[in-house]
């Protein structure tokens, strides 16, 4: 079963897919630019996709796997192709997941991500999310920012990870990377230690938790300078979140500390472009006074218009003002952007010409876009 997954991953490469879904009872699928497609015609069953857990995990993992329903792991391909796994249980046996995390790292201007990203590599203390949903970047996000700070600045840098997935090498930067369940019981756990272990910058894969979250700004706020993600759309709702995690009479004191060490929150989603592929759309905060002050004084409804209104001064920028951005470098389509924009109404007007902002060349939105169409031959 083994050689037989070998050849659906180096299929779902060359096809430039993201992850590969095996399921019991069902046909195998990859997802090609967002959309899942069928991955040739045969059905795997229970049996053989207990067969292929056996062969690529170890027996501990495999009783973890028994015991606890879901296991994520590492795999890889000889040294050029590595995946994150998560092997999980369903009505019908076992089901698999297999997303590729690419061994090079692209910078900041290779992902064409807006060029004040590159300030985030900058800031000394405090606290700064990359945010969206499951397979929206934010991962290769964050690479590109520490392999930024890795090759320009000397630190002690500390990963905590579930898996790891971007490998980083030491250059400037002394780098240890921890992986749960391997390397470190927890998140809560690993984090707690690596404040006893003289990091400049710790990276947290992503803050699951209340008690994370609350070491991670207990991190942020003693001088270090903490990355992590979350599972939100925008940066209101990051705040919203981090705050509503705590009891409500803790919450003020969260929201003040929370205005004190948030340097930054990088909200970003996968937009299809008319080539067939995907871009990022980011939303950027960036900690100014009057952002301080909103998060502070429970303003958050304020925050998109702060965004909007700091885009020439500060380089923020709402999720509707990235696409925009987009559909005038002609990368997306109209349709794409109203689809896609948190406020379509709003999205429509500017794209007609009317509001701060709005798009002045009218052909830049009337372009159809070249869907990507998977040829059956190549599996």
């Amino acid at each position: 079963m083994e050689e037989k997954l070998k050849l659906y991953l180096r299929t779902m490469i060359s096809n430039k897919g993201s992850d590969l879904h095996l399921k019991a009872g069902s046909n195998v699928r990859v997802r090609i630019h967002g959309v899942l497609k069928l991955l040739g015609k045969d059905a795997l069953s229970a049996a053989q996709m207990e067969e292929l857990a056996r062969e690529i995990i170890t027996p501990d993992q495999f009783d973890k796997l028994k015991k606890e329903r879901n296991l994520d792991f590492s795999y890889a391909i000889g040294s050029d192709h590595r995946f994150r796994v998560n092997f999980f249980y369903q009505m019908d046996g076992l089901s698999a997941v297999f997303r590729i995390i690419p061994v090079e790292i692209l910078t900041i201007e290779e992902l064409k991500l807006p060029s004040v990203v590159n300030e985030f590599a900058n800031i000394q203390r405090g606290l700064v999310l990359v945010t969206g949903v499951t397979g929206s970047g934010k991962s290769t996000t964050l690479a590109a920012i520490l392999d930024k700070i890795n090759r320009e600045q000397k630190k002690h840098i500390i990963t905590v990870e579930d898996p790891i997935e971007f490998v980083h090498k030491d250059r400037g930067c002394l780098i240890n990377q921890r992986s749960i369940g391997q390397d470190a019981h927890s998140f809560s756990d690993a984090l707690r230690a690596a404040l006893r272990e003289d990091p400049d910058i710790i990276l947290v894969g992503e803050m699951r938790d209340l008690e994370t979250i609350d070491i991670a700004m207990h991190a942020a706020n003693t001088g270090h300078l903490v990355f992590s993600t979350l599972h939100t759309l925008d940066a209101k709702e990051t705040i919203d979140r981090i705050v509503g995690m705590f009891p409500n009479d803790e919450q003020n004191r969260i929201r003040m500390s929370l205005a004190s060490v948030l340097e930054g929150v990088l909200s970003q989603r996968l937009i299809p472009t008319v080539k067939g592929g995907r871009a990022a759309a980011i939303e950027i905060l960036k900690k100014t006074a009057r952002i301080e002050q909103l998060i502070a004084e429970n303003r958050d409804s304020e925050i998109p218009d702060a965004l909007f209104e700091g885009k020439e001064i500060y380089g923020t920028q709402t999720f509707d003002q990235a696409l925009l951005d987009l559909l005038k470098k002609g990368e997306i389509d109209g349709k794409t952007a109203l689809e896609y924009a948190s406020n379509p109404a709003d999205m429509k007007l500017k794209m007609q010409g009317v509001g701060k902002g709005a798009i002045v060349d009218e052909n830049t939105h009337n372009k159809e876009m070249d869907v990507f169409e998977f040829k059956e031959d190549d599996v």
